[in-house]
């Protein structure tokens, strides 16, 4: 088995080996990964150490490494909270929030230099989830996306929460077998998980709990919504556009 290190800014992480495949998550700069499947010369099968979520790259946008930078690597001592450049031995690039940083010393995680604040990975005051959700306000929706540039629901609360110091599964289905379950809405604080279920009853949406009835998901855009025991109210289309299933508590 082989491993990999992600040395670009984003990596798309697609459903099947193909540049028409659609886009099902992303590796953001700083990810570690085991390469699980050579599919051709122009893809590889890896699995992500953050979140174990799989799906195919290009071989060309990534550094490989060996078996202890990979254990050493895979948790992240340190994560961005803003867009920033850093300097690495690849040159200047321009990374998204929720980025990873090892602990080591930068010439060993490939990174020379950064122009910005870099937070330890630990869980922050749940108030801090609210607002750093705050900062992603207005990024467009984008299936599998995971930054302010493009992002998914569950995406959104990966970020934020990594961001937060706290690791998320990738998809809302995995993100609401985590955590404390609340019995009724008044419960929830600023920060709590929210999901939403389809008639069919599976979990397909996930957003974080604001003050006021409120609530900010990923839905065309990141925006804030009013919430209440039935579900997310769009008070621009006079209705209710989400179901909801249950609130939990994870940081």
């Amino acid at each position: 088995m082989t491993f990999g290190y992600c040395h670009l800014s984003i990596i798309p992480l697609r459903e099947e080996p193909s540049d028409k495949s659609q886009m099902v998550s992303q590796l953001l700069f700083g990810d570690v990964f085991e390469i699980i499947e050579t599919a051709s010369p122009n893809w590889i099968k890896i699995r992500n150490a953050y979140d174990l979520y799989e799906g195919y790259i290009d071989p060309k946008q990534q550094i490989s490494i060996d078996s202890i930078d990979y254990i050493s690597l895979q948790e992240p001592g340190k994560t961005n909270r803003e867009t920033m450049l850093i300097d690495t031995q690849k040159g200047r690039i321009l990374i998204p929030p929720a980025c990873s940083f090892s602990l080591k010393p930068t010439e060993d995680c490939f990174v020379k230099s950064t122009e910005g604040h870099l937070n330890v990975f630990d869980a922050s005051p749940r108030e801090t989830l609210a607002d750093l959700a705050l900062t992603f306000l207005n990024a467009p929706y984008l299936w599998g996306g995971k930054t302010p540039f493009g992002i998914d629901c569950s995406g959104f609360t990966q970020s934020v929460y990594k961001m937060g110091g706290v690791k998320l599964k990738r998809d809302a289905s995995q993100q609401a077998m985590q955590g404390e379950i609340l019995n009724f809405i008044e419960e929830a604080l600023p920060g709590d998980l929210a999901f939403f279920d389809n008639e069919e009853g599976n979990i397909i949406h996930v957003g974080i709990i604001l003050n006021d009835d409120q609530i900010i998901h990923a839905s065309g855009q990141v925006r804030i919504d009013k919430i209440d025991h039935e579900g997310i109210y769009n008070e621009e289309l006079g209705k209710y556009t989400h179901k909801l299933r249950l609130i939990k508590h994870i940081a």
